[in-house]
């Protein structure tokens, strides 16, 4: 056998065995963790795991960061700032930052590298580093059945409503209607499928 194949293999199993299942001890540390429910491995960071609740069969892909918090062991605001729904799709490279509430509903789907945060840096003190000034926390909330294409953002207080599709590369700032098409940066809406 060559070595690129036992190499290969060893890789299957690092990743199969490296996953966060229902039934793993990771899990456990979760606020709720559904049945079903597979985060892959690798994660590339992961933490507040105790204020993050993920519904029933979601796939959260390799490479993903999840966090309640900007920092593991960080003094929370609630028990409950990320929560994905049920059949959620998380592609590969997103990120889901969380410091007052992510709410992410059912059967929402994102292409790889999204972004998807409630915290942002402010600039109101001319003094100070951008970078030390992080009073801007709004909720965020992406409607059931909503697809976010590759590398899009979403900031802070943004709503997505229901059944809208996000396009490649957008920059969410503003609210988006249900049942609506949204693409550029910023986002803007090109068009909203009439409804019963």
């Amino acid at each position: 056998m060559a070595i690129s194949d036992v190499v290969g293999r060893v890789h299957e199993l690092v990743k199969r065995y490296g996953a966060i299942t229902s039934n793993s001890k990771r899990a456990a540390k979760f606020n709720a963790f559904g049945e079903n429910t597979v985060i892959c491995f690798p994660v590339a960071a992961l933490f507040g795991e105790r204020a993050i609740e993920i519904g029933s069969e979601t796939l959260i892909g390799p490479y993903v960061s999840i966090s309640a918090g900007m920092a593991p062991e960080q003094e929370l605001l609630s028990s409950q700032i990320v929560q994905i729904g049920n059949r959620c799709l998380i592609g590969r490279h997103s990120s889901i930052v969380g410091h007052l509430e992510v709410v992410i509903e059912d059967d929402v789907y994102f292409g790889p590298n999204v972004y998807v945060t409630d915290q942002n840096h402010s600039n109101a003190d001319p003094s100070q580093p951008i970078g030390n000034q992080s009073d801007v926390e709004q909720p965020v909330r992406i409607g059931a059945g909503s697809w976010l294409g590759a590398n899009s953002v979403v900031l802070p207080g943004v709503t997505i409503g229901q059944r809208c599709i996000i396009g490649a590369g957008a920059v969410v700032t503003n609210d988006i209607p249900a049942n609506s098409v949204a693409v550029g940066s910023p986002a803007k809406v090109i068009r909203t499928a009439a409804t019963e």
